[in-house]
């Protein structure tokens, strides 16, 4: 799916769910939320914090919580997707039309906002050494400009990028992750900027 520029698009444009994605909207239009499109997804925020994202994918559609793993989830529903890469969003999968309860899914909701009202949050990760693979160092030594690029990136993408090249186990896997990420690094786009919103 494109970046979309406003919600209305992102549902219209959706290959899946565009039910389930204006039902969860109505939801969350009903929290005093603000409707924004961060990255191209609808992005709820209170007081300019990010609050609770919505997307919808082949085989679900879902609620990304930005302060997730604070929240009680007393009814189970909550799961880090990203593990070792994010330590405070987490993600409720909806599978069918079903799995969608206004109450509860008001209820976390809520529970997110008091979050952002008592100003409490779980950060990113400090001081974690930076360590790029011999791959990645050399694409970057080759190209002047992508290293540039590079080195102006925050700490944390620079450490998503060194990340995906030292996770993979064969060389020519490395080779096309480089190529993939390329780009995106001469952009100053991060590989994980299309999941945060």
């Amino acid at each position: 799916m494109a970046r979309s520029k406003t919600v209305d698009d992102y549902i219209s444009t959706a290959d899946f769910w565009q039910d389930e994605l204006r039902r969860l909207r109505e939801i969350l239009r009903g929290t005093g939320l603000v409707e924004e499109v961060k990255w191209g997804a609808p992005c709820y925020t209170h007081k300019g914090k990010n609050v609770v994202g919505l997307g919808a994918f082949k085989s679900y559609v879902g609620l990304w919580f930005h302060q997730g793993a604070l929240l009680q989830d007393d009814r189970k529903v909550l799961m880090n997707a990203q593990v070792g890469k994010t330590r405070a969003l987490r993600q409720w999968r909806m599978s069918s039309a079903r799995d969608i309860k206004p109450a509860v899914i008001t209820r976390y909701v809520n529970e997110a906002i008091q979050l952002v009202e008592e100003g409490k949050r779980i950060g990113p990760a400090r001081n974690k050494t930076l360590v790029v693979p011999p791959e990645l160092k050399r694409a970057l030594q080759k190209n002047k400009t992508v290293e540039s690029s590079f080195n102006s990136l925050t700490p944390g993408r620079q450490r998503e990028f060194a990340e995906y090249i030292s996770e993979a186990k064969r060389a020519d896997t490395k080779q096309s992750r480089i190529r993939k990420i390329v780009p995106m690094i001469k952009a100053g786009v991060g590989l994980q900027d299309k999941y945060r919103c």
